[in-house]
């Protein structure tokens, strides 16, 4: 198939098809990390998104249930230098082609990517479409700008889970790695002593997110977006977890007021999203990002302790550091690519998050402790 990228600029890109035949239309970013597609394909936060991904070879080794953070791919479409027609591992369950074929996701390859990367770079993310159908790129071109934008877009109620549901830590997946390990519990066969309830919001929750909690000792109770503080507390929860997602932090208004109402009630660990709605709810500030941070390797330093932690990122918008009260908030990890602001910790009630993901899967796994230190601070809050 020939298919064709417009972009809202008028940048027209022209490649073969792959995957679902068809139309797709988003806000067109890139990311840098060398592997993990599918995770990347999977993750809700990149939903209302076209991901362009700067490895040249994309799909070599296939996908398989276990690596899928979400029950299906939440990307519009996909965009890469070159698509491979076979799977060579021995994990792989099913070719990439034929997975993003089942899932209705539109694969644009055979393009100069690090062009159209180099583009985004100086001009921003823009809305864009992949067309297997239409051949005349002013009419897709006219189709990109009438995409509705990011800002001003809540996208974490349309990915969220509609019901409450239980964590299932029995179900193999979950046990894939070590368990956490946290200095003074005793542990033992993936057991703790003290088994912890940690109640998650779902914003567009990656499924190693609630790995990375349960091989931590929680009992992990998933809530929908719009769950109010009052329901949470009513649970009597250990923690609460604030989970990544997509869209614009700042129309995500009932979960800052949920935020407000528990802080100080009980311990919150935000992530991604999570982290930007605890911003909000301190009374900071979010700002869009010229082309946000999208991959594996990004520096970001704590400044705690002066290490260097090498991140995965994929966020769009970010907190503004000046908008955050520092007699009350400490700022505790920041990019060192752009200086942007990567964590905060309130300084006498529990509350910490972070912008950056520590559950990164396949990687990095630099950040793991924060998982520790939640379950930390749940263990002196509770005592």
């Amino acid at each position: 198939m020939q298919a064709i990228l417009a972009l809202e600029d008028g940048r027209i890109f022209r490649g073969r098809g792959h995957g679902h035949p068809g139309e797709c239309q988003g806000e067109v970013v890139f990311n840098t990390s060398l592997t993990g597609y599918q995770e990347i394909a999977t993750d809700p936060s990149y939903a209302g998104q076209i991901v362009v991904l700067t490895n040249p070879q994309i799909g070599n080794y296939g996908t398989n249930r276990a690596d899928n953070e979400a029950a299906r791919p939440y990307i519009e479409g996909l965009i890469v230098r070159e698509f491979s027609a076979i799977s060579s591992n021995w994990r792989s369950e099913q070719v990439t082609d034929e997975y993003m074929e089942r899932y209705a996701v539109p694969v644009l390859a055979e393009i100069d990517t690090r062009a159209l990367v180099r583009h985004l770079r100086d001009r921003g993310v823009m809305r864009g479409v992949i067309s297997t159908t239409e051949s005349n790129p002013d009419v897709l071109i006219q189709k990109a700008r009438s995409i509705r934008k990011m800002e001003g877009t809540d996208l974490a109620r349309v990915v969220s889970t509609k019901t409450s549901y239980e964590f299932d830590a029995s179900d193999p997946r979950s046990q894939m790695g070590e368990p956490l390990l946290t200095e003074g519990f005793i542990h033992t066969e993936r057991a703790f002593e003290r088994i912890l309830h940690v109640v998650a919001y779902d914003f567009g929750i990656k499924q190693n997110i609630l790995r990375m909690l349960s091989r931590g000792g929680c009992r992990v109770t998933v809530v929908p977006a719009e769950t109010t503080a009052e329901q949470v507390l009513a649970i009597k929860p250990d923690g609460v977890f604030l989970s990544n997602g997509p869209g614009d932090p700042e129309p995500v208004d009932y979960a800052v007021r949920a935020i407000r109402q528990m802080i100080g009630r009980v311990p919150v660990f935000g992530i991604c999203l999570g982290h930007q709605l605890c911003g909000l709810a301190l009374g900071g500030r979010t700002y869009k990002l010229k082309f946000g941070h999208h991959g594996g390797n990004h520096p970001v330093r704590n400044n705690s302790t002066g290490k260097v932690e090498i991140t995965a990122h994929n966020h769009n918008f970010a907190v503004d550091p000046d908008s955050i009260n520092s007699s009350e908030v400490e700022l505790t990890h920041v990019d060192l690519n752009d200086q942007t602001l990567e964590g905060l910790r309130h300084k006498t009630l529990p509350l910490f998050s972070v912008q950056y993901h520590p559950e990164a899967a396949p990687g990095p796994h630099d950040s793991h402790y924060l998982f520790r230190d939640f379950r930390k601070m749940m263990e002196e809050w509770k005592s």
